[in-house]
């Protein structure tokens, strides 16, 4: 059963009755006449869909944030394991270690042999640890530059998938190089003459994002994030207090619905009812068939044309906020 965020109560109390009916049922003694609560379960559950779509219709930027930060979401090794076939990691940024928090290798997709690069935050404490939540080093960002020349070699599409609060912010990462690793990883993604194609599946926060993003196509799961900086962290900046982090996702024109008219993203990807946590499977798939579409188009342009695209894409976001500043 999915874990319930604080503005979901009404459906967890629902979710609640149907779990007590079935135990209900399920007790019957052997000699006592089956319980029917099959009809009683199914208004429950049409009242559920019904909950989940006035709520999910409505939600704040802050709740957003909250949705796109569910443990149950789709993480990279489920994509990675329901997308591609052949997936083959590759690890190392053969200079200094393996920074586990970004994962990548080379896979096919659909018949088509692609670069993979995302981030991972794993999935119980363990694997949080493991991938730091996550945030990457700079030996992440190094790691994925690898990958990205690789595709370049062999004239490979790269798809990158975005799911991070932000680059590591330690001691250790910054005396290797972190805001280096950083720029030095979205130059190469706007050098690239192959397809890139990125997604952001959870939170896209911060340069540790943008790494990442800078793409010929840049999708965006219907409830996720994409910020220059955590609304907590926003908050504690200009109000000295974590406490304003709602009023700073407002301000901060997080969602997906605000970056698509504000032309940073190109594509929303539908959810499915009551977020991609309630059925990953589905949402991957629905992913899985957008980015295929985008592929399908930027595989004929020429070399040279992707670039001058991918380019003048974020040329014109610059030039766009600078006319509005």
């Amino acid at each position: 059963m999915s874990t319930f965020l604080e503005f979901e109560k009404p459906v967890a109390d629902l979710t609640a009755k149907i779990i007590e009916l079935k135990a209900v049922a399920e007790g019957a003694d052997d000699g006592e006449p089956a319980v029917n609560i099959d009809k009683q379960v199914e208004e429950l559950e049409s009242k559920i869909d019904d909950l989940l779509k006035s709520t999910y219709e409505k939600l704040s930027p802050w709740q957003k944030a909250q949705v796109a930060r569910h443990q149950d979401r789709p993480h990279f090794q489920e994509l990675s394991a329901q997308l591609f076939n052949e997936y083959v990691p590759l690890s190392g940024d053969r200079s200094f270690a393996d920074d586990t928090a970004i994962l990548g290798g080379i896979a096919c997709f659909r018949e088509q042999s692609v670069i993979v690069i995302g981030h991972e935050k794993g999935r119980d404490t363990e694997g949080r640890i493991h991938h730091n939540f996550g945030m990457s080093r700079p030996e992440g960002y190094r790691k994925a530059m690898r990958l990205m020349r690789l595709a370049e070699q062999f004239n490979l599409p790269v798809l990158t998938f975005i799911d991070t609060p932000g680059a590591y912010p330690g001691v250790g990462a910054e005396e290797r190089g972190q805001a280096e690793a950083i720029a030095r990883s979205t130059e190469l993604c706007l050098e690239l003459s192959v397809p890139i194609i990125a997604t952001i599946v959870g939170e896209g926060g911060s340069g540790g994002a943008v790494a990442l993003a800078a793409g010929n196509r840049v999708l965006m799961l219907e409830h996720a994030i994409y910020s220059v900086i955590s609304p907590e962290g926003c908050a504690s900046i200009l109000w000295r207090t974590a406490e304003k982090a709602k009023d700073a996702a407002s301000a901060l024109k997080i969602t997906a619905q605000d970056l698509i008219e504000l032309g940073i993203i190109d594509k929303i990807v539908e959810e499915p009812l009551g977020g991609a946590h309630r059925d990953p499977s589905l949402a991957i798939k629905r992913l899985g068939d957008e980015i295929f579409d985008e592929l399908t188009g930027l595989i004929r342009m020429p070399p040279a044309e992707l670039k001058h695209q991918r380019n003048e894409r974020f040329l014109a976001i610059g030039a766009a906020f600078q006319q509005a500043s």
